[in-house]
Order: C-alpha cells, then sequence, then structure tokens
C-alpha cells in the first residue's frame, strides 16, 4: 500500500457520508445525537461534511448511539481504520521503483504547512546530499533494484520546497544520526556541513540532541509530523501513516519533548562544525 492522498480523502468521505446516512436514517438531529453521546453539535457536523477525521472511539460511540447493526458497524469502523492507518511496505516500493515514492513525498510537502521530523538514525531525504542519497538508496541489506538516477534526481527536486518562505521545516536529529558513517568520511563532510548550510534557510531549523544529556524517552523510530493531521512512522520494513487524531497528537507531543532537549541555531551549528572536523581529519 502506498500513502495516497486521494484515496485516504475518499475513504474519509465514504465514511463522513455513511456516518450522516445512518444519522438522518435514524430520525436523530445532529444536535439530539450530540446530545446523546455527550460530544458538541459542531463535531459531529463537523465529522458528516468531512471537515474532521473522527478517531475510532468517536465512531464506535456514534453507531452505537444510532443503534447500527453489527455488520454495518464492523464494515464502517474498518473503513474507519483504513481511513486513519495505512502501512506501505517498502520492498513493494523498491520493486516497483523508488522513483514513485519520491513523487508521493512532494505531494505530502506540497500540500502541508508546517513539518516537523524526528530523526535518530539518519540524515533524511531533503537534507541529504547526491552522495549520501545514493548510499541510503542502495543499503547492504536490501539495495535498490535497477537505475536509482531517476529517483535520486527527483529527490533532489524535492528539496526545493525549502526554500518556500510559506513554509516551516523542523528537522531534529540525535548526534549519533548525524555520527553515523553511511558514506566514507570526506563524503560524511561534505553531508555534515550542508546540514551548517541548511540551518540558514529562512523557512529551516535544524535541532540535534548531544550525546550525553538526559532523554528519558527512547528514540524509537523515525517519525515525521505533517501538520497537525498526518504522522508519518517509518520501521526497517514498511511506512505507518497515522490520521488518528490522538495518535497525531502523541507525536506532535513526543516531538515537543525531544525538542526542549534538543540544541538549536548556533549551538547546534557548532555540534555540527565540529563533526564535521572529525569526518574531515585525515584518518592514520
Amino acid at each position: 500500500m502506498r500513502l495516497d492522498p486521494q484515496r485516504a480523502g475518499e475513504d474519509r468521505r465514504r465514511l463522513a457520508s455513511a456516518l450522516r446516512k445512518l444519522r438522518k436514517a435514524s430520525g436523530l438531529s445532529g444536535e439530539r445525537l450530540a446530545r446523546r453521546r455527550n460530544m458538541s453539535q459542531t463535531k459531529i457536523s463537523r465529522i458528516e461534511n468531512d471537515r474532521v477525521l473522527p478517531s475510532l472511539v468517536d465512531v464506535e460511540r456514534i453507531l452505537h448511539a444510532l443503534s447500527v447493526d453489527r455488520t454495518t458497524s464492523e464494515e464502517l469502523l474498518g473503513l474507519a481504520r483504513v481511513a486513519i492507518t495505512e502501512f506501505r511496505n517498502i520492498r513493494a516500493s523498491v520493486r516497483r521503483g523508488l522513483h514513485h515514492r519520491q513523487r508521493e513525498l512532494a505531494t505530502l510537502e506540497a500540500n502541508a504547512t508546517s513539518m516537523r521530523y524526528f530523526l535518530p538514525a539518519l540524515v533524511t531525504g531533503l537534507l541529504q546530499t547526491p552522495e549520501y542519497m545514493s548510499r541510503a538508496m542502495n543499503m547492504a541489506v536490501e539495495p535498490a533494484q535497477g537505475d536509482t538516477t531517476r529517483a535520486i534526481a527527483l529527490k533532489l527536486q524535492r528539496q526545493a520546497v525549502l526554500r518556500d518562505p510559506d513554509k516551516r521545516f523542523c528537522f531534529l536529529l540525535t548526534q549519533q544520526a548525524v555520527l553515523w558513517q553511511l558514506c566514507p568520511p570526506p563524503v560524511m563532510a561534505l553531508q555534515v556541513d550542508r546540514l551548517v548550510a541548511l540551518s540558514r534557510l529562512p523557512s529551516v531549523r535544524i535541532g540535534i540532541l548531544p550525546l550525553g544529556r538526559d532523554v528519558e524517552v527512547g528514540p524509537m523510530n523515525t517519525f515525521t509530523v505533517y501538520d497537525e493531521t498526518l504522522a508519518t512512522v517509518e520501521t526497517f520494513t514498511g511506512q505507518i501513516a497515522l490520521r488518528d487524531p490522538n495518535d497525531v497528537a502523541y507525536y506532535l507531543v513526543l516531538f515537543s519533548y525531544f525538542e526542549e532537549r534538543a540544541l538549536w541555531g548556533d549551538e547546534a551549528r557548532a555540534v555540527l562544525v565540529a563533526i564535521s572536523g572529525q569526518f574531515a581529519r585525515p584518518r592514520e
């Protein structure tokens, strides 16, 4: 499964339409339904008109209040789960061509205004140099199949969005992610220098969570939050897309926790400059 904003929108519209039709068939007004479930009438209206994505709990409460039969309830709860959560298999993306994935990401970035990236392991695509990109796409465990030139070209095109004055990007890397030697030292030095340069763009913030700092939450996964509507979580085998408002809110809180403990601005750049110097120093 791929992260398809259009498909996700269709699932949301189907869910909203079904809930609206069920309420009308029951003879309940939006106000009466809201009172039954201790929800606001405004929220009911926004759910039915696809202006807000309900959580699974919201859908369950509405279906219960409308006395919907078990078969229909299970069908709509399944639709809600699809609308809220998707899984994209990385191996499938590799097989169909990584350039398709770059177009999907470009669409997500074009549709969002504020993006937050938590990067505990590697530098993300929007910040990568071409050499780092090539190595990241051809990891030893499962290298990309076929020519990756097209995917790299599209990834480089995506980076133009960092200069969009109407967008805000916040990248939070652990120091270990910057130190992780994916490429030979001279290439790593150039990659770190790239981070320093990009950190000075008006729309970009780059923070470093330094080694040796007390952090009581483990950096379990790379994740990205688009505005306040979508969170994506990466694993070795795939990417999970979460649209449940409660899930997205959790990742926003988690990002804020790490953000408060990170270095920013000149302090972050000082760490990066020191790391670049380590990589550039001749090895004995």
